[in-house]
């Protein structure tokens, strides 16, 4: 598959190398799916940035011929109209059948060339309102962090950008490539937005929480069984208040969500890489059995087990 990333001048560097790390960081390792990633520039080279330094991007705008995601990365603070030229060239993407997406400010370029019309959208909380005000098409949505609407995404402010571009890798390439690649960037996209997503946390690494660590470690190791939070707190020697607090700190939701998400997250891998029933998938993950995990999965992922292992396959098919 083909990424085109679409840089301008006087873009902020961070904001280009979002998309670029995550649909890149695969090329060393021989074993997982590769993207052919292409920045392309929107305006004449070499273009200026906010770092003091400029880039010379290998492509223009022809580059996101045959692309098959094009990523508006950013866009400029003053959110200003963009140019015919990228306007044509986002409208031509879209009609081929390209999947678009938008990242913080980025949306609107999108929202301009129409793309989202009649759809919901994210942007940075600083600026959804100018947004909804200048395109009153647009559905904009203010609490989510990203948002999947009719094959277009778009996605609030920079860490936002990771946590959406980690939740198209997964689509694209499943659980496990987009877990290792966040581990890869020492990144945890633990947030939830319009489109449920779960990748897994970093277990704490300190002295001090080696006991806590544990046992999320056998709660992670053993997820087809039940597990008890006094249970749980008293083998880390320390009050159920304490532990849910420390919990909370440690991985920014409660454990009844961590623990559902750590399932999920499971169950996706099983499809994906085995022939297991949907049975058998559903006992191993700790649904126990597949009419919960079928619950579950449409009520978390808006799919069912049986569709989610058949769209993967298909998506890896494509990678090949």
């Amino acid at each position: 598959m083909t990424v085109a990333v679409i840089a301008f001048d006087g873009m902020t560097p961070f904001h280009l190398s979002v998309p670029c790390l995550v649909f890149g960081a695969q090329l060393n390792e021989p074993d997982l799916p590769r993207f052919q990633v292409r920045v392309c520039a929107a305006d004449p080279v070499p273009l200026g940035t906010a770092a003091g330094f400029a880039i010379t991007p290998e492509f223009g705008l022809e580059g996101l011929d045959g692309a098959d995601i094009i990523i508006m990365p950013a866009w400029h603070d003053d959110c200003r109209d963009a140019s015919p030229s990228l306007l044509d060239a986002l409208r031509a993407a879209s009609v081929r059948g390209a999947r678009m997406v938008g990242l913080c400010l980025g949306a609107f370029p999108l929202a301009q060339a129409g793309l989202l019309d009649g759809k919901i959208a994210a942007t940075h909380w600083n600026m959804a309102d100018a947004l909804a005000v200048r395109y009153p098409k647009v559905k904009v949505d203010r609490e989510v962090l990203y948002v999947d609407d009719g094959g277009v995404l778009t996605s609030a402010g920079v860490a936002a950008g990771l946590d959406c571009c980690l939740f198209l890798l997964r689509q694209l390439a499943g659980a496990e490539v987009a877990n290792r690649v966040a581990r890869r960037l020492l990144v945890a996209p633990h947030r939830q937005g319009g489109q449920a997503q779960f990748i897994e946390w970093p277990l704490p690494v300190s002295g001090s929480d080696g006991r806590f660590a544990d046992v999320l470690a056998c709660v992670t190791a053993n997820l087809g069984m039940d597990h008890n939070i006094d249970a749980l707190a008293e083998r880390a020697a320390m009050s159920r208040r304490n532990f849910t607090r420390h919990f909370r700190q440690a991985t920014g939701t409660s454990f009844k969500q961590w623990l559902l998400n750590q399932r999920l997250t499971h169950a996706q891998g099983m499809l994906e890489k085995s022939e297991a029933s949907i049975d058998v998938v559903a006992q191993e993950a700790g649904f126990g059995t597949a009419l919960s995990l079928r619950q579950h999965f449409r009520a978390s992922l808006q799919t069912s087990p049986s569709a989610y292992r058949k769209l993967f396959r298909q998506q890896a098919e494509l990678l090949e």
